[in-house]
Parts: C-alpha cells; structure tokens; sequence
C-alpha cells in the first residue's frame, strides 16, 4: 500500500485539475452509517415505506418519527474524520477542485471543502414545505413530530427522496467537471448506483486517471480504475496528504 500511496501522491502533486467522487464509505469512520449494505439503515427500515416521497407526504409524522429523527441524530453527533479533512487539505493545496458526492450529511463542508456537488442533496439543511424558510437540522426542535415552521409549515430534509429526481443541473455540473479532470478519486463507493456510477467512466473516457480507494474491490476497480489502494479512507487520505506535502516542501517533481 505504501508503494501506491507514494504513487498517487506523485500523480496529484503534477495534476492540474482533480476531482473526487465519494460515496457512503468515506463517512463510516465518523459514525454515520451507510443506506445500503450490511449494518446499513435499509436493513432496518423499509426505504419504500420511510424514505419514498410518497410515503412522506403520506405521513411526515411516521417518517420523521421512526428515519429523520435518527438521522437527525446521527448528523448533531458527526464530524468529519481523516479522509474529510483530507479532501479539505487538498482542495486548499489547490489539487483538488470539485467533490461529487452521494452523502447527505454536509462533511465535506463542514471540514472545509467549498465547491460540493451533492447529488442526493444535503441532510444538513431543513426546508418549510408552506414558506421555503431554511434551518439548519441541527437547530430544529424535534419537541413536536413532525417539527414545524413558525409559519405552521412542516420542515422536510433537502435531500432527494425516492421517488424524487436528481435534479438535471447536479448532474449537468457532475459529468462537465468529470469530463474536464485528470484526475479521478473514487472514494467509499460500490459505483453501481447510477447516474453517479456513470461519473469515473466520463472522466475515464476523457483521458483522466482513475484512482480508486476502497475498502473492497468494486466492478470499478476491474473495468476503470488504473489502480486501487485498499483500506480504511481516513487513514488512506491523511498518509496520502502528507506526502504530497512532503513532496511540495522538498520543492522537486515527483518520480
């Protein structure tokens, strides 16, 4: 592992325009568990009685009662870990420029990335169904279920349901940045759900370098990665940071 991480610290230190797509994986190591999967929330929650749009407008009450209000939890309790604060670190050495991700906790932002892509939304922010007013979840008073606006309107999460669509422009930006890139991260992600699989085979097709760090072998990592460097994101990320930081203070190119 050790050979790959020097190998792609060298490949990040001569880009010019990296990009990162991330996935549930990236945020396990600060607590916050995955949708799918083992130990995921759709093991333990229908997600086409919880976390379908219909099911919500249904019934708020059931769906803030029994999904939002964990979720509510796992967010005021969550910060972002090493491969977070990695991807900050990069963005600030100015390597890496967009994330793409499928999460919607607000990690990267909270460790300090700017320019997010949030496909699925952001479970970080709530909005007034009556007034659009936004509030930050971790501000709302779950005292009452379903919580509501001072205007009497019931707040919602701005991530996508099921059932909901992507909105067109989150995928617009996605597959411009992934086209202009030469540089692909995978992080965290099977990359079987689309459209966000989609996204390393555009860059891919455009002539960037996939680099893929996973936990696991993904079909990813046969098809389109140029390499895998296998482990834990966090400990991958703040090992890769600092020798790319190594490698800007010695003041000389990479092998």
């Amino acid at each position: 592992m050790k050979d790959l991480i020097h190998r792609a610290a060298g490949d990040l230190v001569r880009s010019k325009n990296a990009v990162a797509l991330t996935g549930a994986g990236i945020s396990v190591e600060s607590g916050i568990p995955p949708f799918r999967g083992k130990g995921g929330l759709w093991e333990r929650f229908d997600p086409m009685e919880y976390a379908h749009i219909d099911a919500f407008m249904k019934n708020p009450a059931k769906v803030w009662d029994v999904l939002i209000k964990e979720m509510k939890e796992v967010i005021d309790n969550a910060r972002p870990n090493d491969a977070h604060k990695g991807l900050a670190r990069l963005e600030n050495l100015g390597i890496l420029k967009t994330i793409i991700t499928q999460n919607v906790y607000g990690m990267n932002q909270m460790a300090g990335n700017t320019d997010v892509i949030e496909f699925h939304g952001n479970f970080a922010w709530q909005r007034c169904m009556e007034c659009n007013n936004r509030c930050e979840t971790t501000k709302i008073d779950i005292g009452q279920i379903p919580p509501r606006c001072e205007c009497g309107g019931i707040y919602r999460p701005e991530c996508i349901f099921f059932g909901e669509m992507i909105p067109p422009q989150y995928l617009r930006v996605s597959e411009m940045a992934a086209s202009a890139c030469d540089i692909m991260l995978v992080i965290g992600t099977s990359a079987t759900v689309q459209p966000a699989a989609s996204i390393p085979l555009i860059a891919k097709q455009a002539g960037a370098k996939v680099i893929e760090i996973n936990f696991e072998r993904t079909p990813l990592s046969i098809e389109s990665s140029d390499y895998i460097i296998m482990g834990k994101a966090g400990e991958i990320l703040k090992t890769l940071t600092t020798e790319i930081e190594r490698l800007f203070n010695i003041g000389s190119s990479p092998d």
